[in-house]
């Protein structure tokens, strides 16, 4: 099966463009050559538009619930019930925009999108139609999240009350009762929003899948494929097993707040912790459809900057199928104190130690890796180091969460706050900042300024550990979470964590900046300006209409020894040896679709 690329009346070649400077960004001219183009790379592109809009809404609502808990009362606003409203409105859209629109699809969406067919050596996705309707389908998911948040501020502005209700304040799991037949907010527009979204997600696992098993080329074993590629491969078998599960549950919630319908409400002869199971069998197969396309990214970053061959190659690729499998059945360790059977708890407290084991596996062989390499410290570096840390420290404090003597204490504190941040926002985040840096240049063919990254990669890192590593503290001591008032020996906690999400928010700033900054005045990029050798580098920078020119030659991924440094402007260029292998038909060529 091949790739699908069939051009429509809109894919049209922009005139005068001469052939050695022809590339996606310039293929075609006009508004409506985006919105309709079946091109996977600008289909990353818009992807990327999309869910950096949505971060900026959701990094704004954290900045805001930060400033509300700088010192304890209210703070935004002067009357206490209007701040305690305002601020559970702020909790639930910062909680589920970050999640829904910015955390799930950020690495699949945007850099999955961009680099999985490259990758691959082809010139698409297996199925780029359904790959733009991912796109619109996601578009009208977070227009609903966009209506929710508009009739909020509305509200707050005019007194008047959008259709639907106000806001959202139910958090971000839409909890029942609550969310069912108490909160007068917009609940069925917000969770109307996470079942369209679903079906991108599911669309994008579908096309993954099928590109993965039939577009690799001759001499792209299972076993030679990027790990990138197995972290994705990973992710989108959870995106269409357990996304359903979500979608299902999200409809009984609409049909039983809009119907009376008795599912979930006591009051109606329903059950809340059905909710709960129903919610967590997907949340928690969730956080994996997050960090798995993250640790892929990681991979990626850690073997170039160590100029070494990955260690343990084939551990790393099963322990990804591992994760994304016994994520399915651990999901009861959110409900501990829900009442659930004693012996139920223990048995999801030991498949919940089970899966630090994969997990495990692949900080050692980064770790490994790195030993003894030639350690390149450039920014994507930084933020692979980052993410080390970031996951080691989420990942132990999981296992202290597992154990039923330490959760029945922390649960519903800042500890879970803290651990789930690490693990969710610190994790991905840096993962996903490191990949956009590494992929920069072969995006959009520019280098950005590498000490200014750097910096902002350093800042990110103080940041990020002064706003939630105290709040580790904090639970330990008992400060709950989803609070907007709490005691005074909690002041200094809440102090130096607002200082932090500042700092965070600043170093963010930086980051943009500094990739707009390389748009318009970037220095040209190289075809590698890192030395790898996974195929997507075998491409100019960036890429042309249809990715290669000529068919990529299909190697070790990972055999870093075939390239040799030439200059920053000329980037890395193939050693001698591995030019003759080429030419003496010894080095396995792909085969473009």
């Amino acid at each position: 099966m091949s790739a699908i690329t069939t051009p429509n009346q809109f894919d049209v070649p922009a005139k005068g463009n001469e052939p050695h400077g022809h590339n996606y960004l310039n293929h075609s001219k006009g508004i409506l050559s985006w919105m309709f183009t079946l091109d996977h790379k600008r289909i990353g592109l818009m992807y990327m538009a999309l869910v950096l809009f949505a971060f900026f809404l959701g990094g704004t609502f954290a900045m805001l619930l930060r400033t509300e808990l700088i010192a304890e009362g209210p703070t935004l606003l002067a009357d206490k019930t209007q701040a305690w409203n305002l601020y559970n409105h702020m909790f639930s859209l910062h909680g589920a925009v970050m999640v829904f629109l910015f955390i799930i699809p950020a690495v699949p969406a945007i850099l999955g999108n961009f680099i999985l067919p490259m990758q691959l050596g082809a010139k698409d996705v297996a199925f780029p139609r359904l790959n733009l309707l991912s796109l619109y389908v996601y578009a009208a998911g977070a227009a609903f999240f966009l209506y929710v948040l508009l009739s909020g501020v509305i509200n707050a502005w005019t007194g008047y009350t959008m259709p639907g209700g106000f806001g959202l304040d139910t958090g971000w799991t839409f909890y029942t009762p609550y969310s069912s037949s108490k909160s007068m907010s917009s609940v069925i527009p917000a969770t109307g929003g996470a079942f369209i979204l679903g079906f991108s997600s599911i669309l994008t696992g579908v096309n993954f899948i099928a590109s993965i098993h039939t577009l690799r080329p001759k001499g792209m074993g299972w076993f030679d494929m990027p790990l990138f590629l197995w972290g994705l491969y990973a992710t989108s078998i959870i995106q269409i097993l357990a996304t359903p599960v979500l979608a299902i549950t999200l409809m009984l919630l609409i049909a039983e707040r809009a119907m009376g319908i008795g599912i979930f409400d006591p009051a109606l002869g329903g059950d809340p912790v059905l909710y709960q199971h129903f919610f967590w069998f997907y949340s928690h197969p969730a956080v994996y459809i997050m960090i798995l396309p993250a640790m892929g990214v990681i991979s990626e970053i850690i073997s170039t900057f160590s100029r070494r061959h990955i260690f343990g190659y084939t551990f790393i690729a099963y322990s990804s199928i591992a994760i994304a499998l016994l994520g399915f059945l651990v999901w009861g360790h959110h409900m501990f104190t829900s009442g659930q059977s004693a012996l139920t708890n223990v048995a999801f407290s030991l498949i919940t130690f089970s899966v630090a084991i994969p997990s495990a596996i692949k900080v050692f062989n980064w770790v490994t890796t790195m030993y003894k390499g030639s350690i390149r410290l450039e920014t994507p570096m930084l933020y692979g180091i980052g993410f080390i840390w970031m996951f080691s420290i989420g990942g132990l404090t999981g296992i202290f969460l597992a154990a039923l003597s330490v959760d029945i204490h922390m649960h519903d504190t800042y500890f879970v706050v803290a651990h789930f941040h690490y693990v969710m926002v610190g994790s991905m985040l840096f993962a996903f900042i490191g990949g956009m840096n590494y992929w920069f240049p072969k995006m959009f063919g520019k280098m950005y300024n590498e000490r200014v990254a750097a910096f902002a990669a350093i800042l990110l890192f103080i940041g990020f550990n002064l706003t939630f590593f105290i709040q580790f503290v904090a639970g330990s001591h008992g400060m709950p979470r989803r609070y907007a008032n709490y005691p005074v020996q909690f002041v200094s906690h809440h102090y130096w964590s607002t200082i932090g999400a500042y700092i965070m928010g600043l170093s963010l700033v930086i980051v943009l900046f500094n990739w707009v900054a390389a748009l318009l005045n970037g220095k040209k990029a190289p075809a590698n300006p890192w030395g790898s050798n996974t195929l997507e580098w075998q491409s100019a920078s960036p890429p042309p209409h249809d990715n290669f020119p000529t068919t990529p030659v299909v190697t070790d991924p990972y055999d870093l020894d075939r390239w040799r440094y030439v200059s920053d402007d000329e980037g890395w260029v193939l050693t001698d040896e591995a030019k003759a292998a080429i030419a003496a038909g010894t080095a396995r060529t792909g085969q473009l679709h």
